[in-house]
């Protein structure tokens, strides 16, 4: 790998092309690097993580919102949409339900570093594209890597979130570059290709503040749809914002750090193979990552706890982003607000950690219905839980040595007689460092746990058989990786919209 320093230009200083983070990144799609086999095997157990969690949501109001928009699109030959047998849609609209169908739970792959991501979001618009243009499961492989790639490389280097900038900021230019590796396209096309994707993709951090709505389902699915249109636009020979990053008035200078600022972003150099996918990890429950090795943490403390009437009140030391986001130091009143919405109590380690130490678990649906959000003496003890920022593991939290790396937190119980219990976790149990990393048997199960009455034993049965084989799918066989759902599992008829109107 090779960091490269990232800075703002004055228009006068004519930073030269190849200077550029956008044309650097596009070197790297462009190059035809071999994919290794682990990250074969590791791309193959993310296309099945995907459509676990698109099945488990196929039937939920945002995903079935996003499919009624998708099919008023046909296309052919088109790309498929998770849930319908025979539709074939636009590529830029398929991904756009596919991607929001991936990302309603919040129940996918993840990478933290100096920013968030969940480079699964980048599988949904370059599958779309591959699919519509006929293309294989070698091809769709390359398109992978370098997404997963991208994605976690200017996660490592740039942080988002301190300006309030969504990270789907990330995902425009990962899934406009892993489009152009997909489809052979040369440098200066995926170079102008990213930009456009930046350009069009930077959004506040409000889909994620307060009362959340379900656009944190749809904001990264729109990404991969504006990557999509992006890529097209300029393989038709039109031009993007230039320099994006490093403009006098790009994306550094006003909407990050600053004129004075410099990033460090790494990449692969020429010849290297694309790795990054195995940095990133997945979760084993439907929570906001950060809450995985606090869950586990709960399900390991309430048996020492026992009554749970008894306690006074509880502590979670944790890092600046776990508190600030989703703990207390988000000041955010809803996170404590027994009617709040799933995504709003998604987003509240008090909430999750309370009824996880409850529970002795966690499950995606269950957890989250109102019966349970308002059950009295779960507010109670919810109520009870406040964050605080450790410095210790905010630094851990960003640490860059595997082995200092942590997501987790050190809990604290005060019991009504002062005694105290304490215990703590860095990494979640299914993180690759953890106590149980996650294999394909784990991925496998999640798909066939979460899919359990909605695809047909057979049907679950066939995806699984294509998938594991995805590396030998031959050209014009990517339709294989959908599943098809019974039409009365797949949620209520939405309202209709402008598309619907003829």
């Amino acid at each position: 790998m090779k960091t490269h320093d990232v800075r703002s230009y004055k228009s006068a200083e004519r930073l030269a092309l190849e200077d550029q983070l956008a044309w650097k990144i596009a070197e790297v799609a462009a190059d035809p690097v071999a994919v290794e086999p682990d990250v074969t095997e590791m791309i193959i157990n993310r296309v099945i993580d995907n459509a676990a969690v698109a099945a488990a949501s196929v039937a939920r109001r945002p995903v079935a919102s996003a499919r009624a928009q998708a099919l008023c699109h046909p296309m052919s030959p088109g790309a498929t949409v998770f849930g319908v047998e025979s539709a074939r849609i636009s590529p830029e609209w398929a991904a756009y339900a596919n991607g929001t169908a991936v990302r309603e739970l919040d129940f996918h792959d993840t990478f933290l570093a100096a920013d968030y991501s969940h480079p699964g979001d980048n599988i949904p618009p370059i599958l779309a594209v591959a699919q519509h243009l006929g293309l294989s499961g070698s091809d769709l492989i390359r398109g992978l890597a370098t997404g997963y790639e991208i994605q976690v490389d200017l996660v490592k280097g740039i942080c988002l979130h301190e300006h309030k900038i969504d990270h789907i900021a990330h995902l425009g230019p990962s899934a406009a570059a892993g489009i152009g590796t997909l489809l052979n396209l040369p440098v200066e096309t995926i170079y102008q290709a990213v930009q456009q994707a930046l350009h069009v993709t930077t959004t506040t951090r409000q889909s994620r503040k307060g009362e959340i709505s379900s656009w944190k389902a749809f904001a990264p699915a729109f990404a991969g749809k504006m990557a999509i249109e992006a890529v097209d636009r300029v393989m038709r020979g039109e031009g993007a914002p230039s320099p994006a990053w490093e403009g006098e008035d790009g994306f550094i200078a006003w909407l990050l750090s600053g004129p004075e600022a410099v990033y460090h972003v790494p990449l692969p150099e020429a010849g290297e193979a694309k790795r990054a996918i195995l940095d990133t990890y997945t979760k084993e429950h439907s929570a906001e990552y950060q809450s995985q090795a606090l869950i586990d943490l709960a399900r390991r403390m309430g048996p020492k706890v026992g009554d749970l009437t008894k306690v006074q009140s509880i502590l979670i030391e944790t890092s600046h982003h776990t508190h600030y986001v989703i703990g207390t130091g988000a000041n955010d009143p809803q996170k404590m607000d027994p009617k709040a919405s799933r995504e709003t109590l998604d987003h509240s380690i008090m909430y999750i950690f309370a009824v996880a130490l409850e529970d002795g678990g966690w499950h995606h649906e269950r957890s989250y219905a109102p019966d349970r959000a308002q059950r009295p003496e779960t507010v109670a003890l919810w109520h009870k839980i406040s964050t605080a920022e450790n410095p210790e593991w905010t630094r851990r939290y960003h640490a860059r040595d595997p082995k200092e790396k942590a997501f987790g937190g050190r809990v604290t119980i005060t019991l009504e007689d002062g005694s105290k219990i304490t215990d703590e976790l860095a990494l979640a149990d299914a993180h690759p460092d953890g106590a149980r990393p996650f294999v394909r048997a784990n991925y496998v199960r999640k798909f066939l746990t979460l899919s359990e009455g909605v695809l047909a034993p057979q049907e679950q049965q066939r995806f699984l058989d294509s998938a594991e084989v995805l590396a030998d799918l031959k050209s014009g066989d990517l339709h294989q990786l959908n599943f098809t759902v019974d039409p009365g599992l797949m949620g209520a008829p939405r309202p209709a919209g402008i598309f619907d109107r003829s």
